[in-house]
């Protein structure tokens, strides 16, 4: 696909689906979390007995979600926020995944989605799988269930020392103009990606304009200054589910046999042939049909 400057060319041969998805209404909407502005989003009725939080991964962004959102919306109350240091959210001086899995509280507050009796269902990606899980741990009485998308939960004795090297965020440069930006957006880590017009939509969503140039939103110290949670024991009570691609990177059997074993009572595995890291990019409607047919067989209150 030839990239330019304008997004409605580029994006012209995305299927109907995809069109109708991120034309759906939404409301944009803003929390503040630990002094810090948080930006989020939300589809459908409030009134709806479950709700579906969508958590995003390292350097994303809430609209990632804009073309899966919506697929739940008719039977779900849908949220996707922007972590902070990502997306319209803050930057901010230090990051914590305390302070992230806050944010997650804080906007169910706002919303008044605490215990009122809802099914709160985490649907996460990669980083945003070692939020929720750290949510779901330190939150067992107000997080129901969990979906986990190709998120690396390591084994006690992974080496992180040779991991924190190698960030995903790029220092941020400026950008004289869309198209060159535009044009430099990839994937981390690095993979193929069939739905080009999926691509191009949230690579729109991930730049701004400043008086120096285009540059990328998200803060390009989060990495460094956020960590890992090495040494953190998840305690997960809900029931879950795992999704992952059968191409990931990072996802090798050591990785998923630790996985399998430390949550065998309450986590059920699923691979998704064909996708790679970024399962939502890739499969999005599959991965859609696999959320839902998991929760109609959770056992949710109503």
């Amino acid at each position: 696909m030839k990239v330019t400057d304008n997004l409605q060319n580029d994006i012209s041969h995305a299927p109907d689906w995809f069109h109708d998805s991120i034309a759906h209404p939404f409301e944009y909407k803003t929390v503040i979390s630990d002094n810090h502005k948080v930006a989020y989003q939300a589809w459908g009725n409030k009134d709806q007995q479950n709700i579906i939080f969508l958590v995003h991964g390292t350097g994303a962004h809430m609209k990632w979600w804009n073309p899966i959102a919506p697929q739940f919306s008719d039977e779900a109350y849908v949220l996707a926020l922007d972590l902070p240091g990502m997306g319209d959210s803050a930057h901010k001086n230090e990051y914590s995944f305390a302070a992230f899995s806050q944010a997650i509280m804080d906007i169910l507050n706002e919303e008044e989605l605490i215990n009122n009796n809802k099914n709160i269902i985490l649907v996460v990606h990669s980083l945003g799988g070692h939020v929720a899980g750290f949510a779901a741990s330190e939150h067992p009485e107000i997080i129901d269930y969990l979906v986990m998308i190709d998120t690396p939960i390591r084994p006690p004795d992974y080496d992180y020392a040779k991991h924190r090297s190698t960030g995903p965020l790029r220092m941020i440069k400026y950008y004289e103009n869309k198209e060159s930006i535009i044009n430099r957006f990839r994937l981390m880590p690095a993979q193929e990606c069939e739905n080009d017009w999926y691509l191009r939509y949230i690579g729109e969503h991930s730049i701004y304009e400043n008086e120096e140039g285009w540059r990328w939103k998200f803060d390009d110290t989060l990495f460094w200054k956020l960590g890992r949670l090495s040494e953190y024991k998840f305690n997960i009570q809900c029931k879950a589910l795992y999704i992952y691609g059968g191409n990931s990177m990072l996802l090798g059997s050591k990785i998923l046999n630790f996985m399998a074993k430390e949550f065998e009572e309450i986590m059920d595995f699923v691979e998704v042939p064909g996708a790679a890291h970024h399962v939502p990019l890739d499969k999005p409607l599959e991965i859609v049909a696999i959320i839902k047919s998991k929760i109609s067989e959770w056992e949710i209150k109503k």
